[in-house]
């Protein structure tokens, strides 16, 4: 009997035992788990910090690469195309575009050669198509004008209508717009050479609704302080520039030069 109940408590005893082994390593594991557990934690978080530093620099890196992008263009822009000339700015007499382009013949009024500003060619030609389209046949009187046909023709103005009726319409060498290959004198076949016509011809009003699309804008408008009202006359600035002065009823010489600026990025986009 004694021995029973020895035996009893022995085994009892050893069951403790076992089970306290088991707590022990099961508390051991959770705990060792648990240091693992935090250890990943903390090694994760270090990944994500890494990663994020990562992610900043390369954020930099883009921006300093569109930056620098930005300054290349800019450095490759002909900076003269978008001054405010017409007695505000003067060009020498050796300025010359970068590169000009003969004027279909189809769409000169006179059919001798007339010249303009090669990156500035699509856009016309595509305005002029359009209007074609429109059942507007627009005719190009005169493009691209050398500083000293500017002086000749100014001399021959001059001498004709005299000084003084001359400056009304008439820039001197250096100020005009013809000069940069970006400017244009519009006509049709009923207005021909009268310009004074080109007002009340349909292809006015054509161009004040669509020219604009097609980066070009009305330079001397009515009651301007440089020259007496040409509705003929317009000048490609840019789609971008074009389309805000459209939107805001504003023409190109009501903006102060630093403002016009901002659009030299997207000159001929």
């Amino acid at each position: 009997m004694l021995g029973s109940i020895g035996y009893a408590v022995y085994s009892y005893d050893l069951l403790e035992k076992e089970k306290i082994n088991i707590l022990s390593e099961l508390l051991n594991a959770r705990e060792t788990n648990y240091g693992l557990l935090q250890e990943a934690r903390h090694q994760l978080q270090e990944v994500r910090d890494r990663q994020a530093i990562i992610d900043a620099f390369q954020g930099q890196i883009q921006s300093i690469g569109s930056t620098v992008g930005t300054l290349e263009k800019l450095s490759q822009t002909d900076k003269e195309i978008l001054k405010k000339y017409s007695k505000v700015y003067f060009l020498s007499e050796n300025y010359r575009p970068a590169q000009l382009t003969a004027i279909n013949q189809k769409y000169l009024y006179e059919k001798n050669d007339a010249y303009v500003h090669t990156e500035v060619l699509p856009n016309l030609e595509r305005l002029l198509e359009a209007a074609r389209s429109d059942n507007i046949e627009l005719l190009i009187a005169s493009a691209f004008r050398s500083f000293e046909t500017q002086a000749s023709l100014k001399s021959e103005y001059s001498i004709v209508y005299g000084a003084g009726t001359a400056n009304q319409f008439s820039a001197d060498q250096g100020y005009s717009e013809h000069q940069l290959g970006t400017s244009v004198d519009f006509t049709t076949p009923e207005v021909g050479g009268m310009f004074s016509k080109f007002q009340n011809d349909p292809a006015y009003q054509w161009l004040i609704d669509n020219a604009y699309k097609y980066g070009f804008v009305l330079s001397y408008p009515e009651r301007n302080h440089y020259y007496k009202f040409e509705p003929w006359h317009w000048r490609f600035v840019s789609v971008s520039l074009a389309e805000t002065l459209h939107e805001e009823s504003k023409y190109f010489y009501d903006l102060d030069q630093r403002e016009i600026d901002k659009y030299l990025i997207k000159l001929f986009d």
